[in-house]
């Protein structure tokens, strides 16, 4: 039969190699995320949205109000402005937020 010896972890390594171990080292931490979602909140992008959805609210009041002449001139005008808005503002976005 053979004679088994019992090794732990402290006989294997001695103490010296724990002192190398313990100094701390640079570590280098990256974000997948590219930007936080609350930078939308940015008052010139609110205040854009906020204007659109007014005339939009506007226009549904006055449909059921039976004004459909104007509301026609309401929708002419707002089929050029609100992709021009959208574009706008999205170029803005990215051009004054930083990365």
């Amino acid at each position: 039969m053979r004679k088994t010896t019992e090794l732990t972890f402290r006989n294997i390594f001695p103490l010296i190699l724990k002192s190398a171990l313990t100094r701390p080292r640079p570590f280098k931490a990256y974000s997948f995320v590219l930007f936080s979602p609350f930078a939308m909140l940015e008052p010139t992008i609110l205040t854009i949205g906020g204007i659109v959805l007014g005339i939009a609210i506007i226009e549904r009041i006055l449909e059921r109000w039976g004004v459909i002449d104007l509301v026609d001139q309401f929708a002419k005008v707002m089929r050029f402005i609100l992709p021009v808005t959208f574009y706008s503002a999205l170029i803005y976005f990215f051009a004054t937020f930083i990365f």
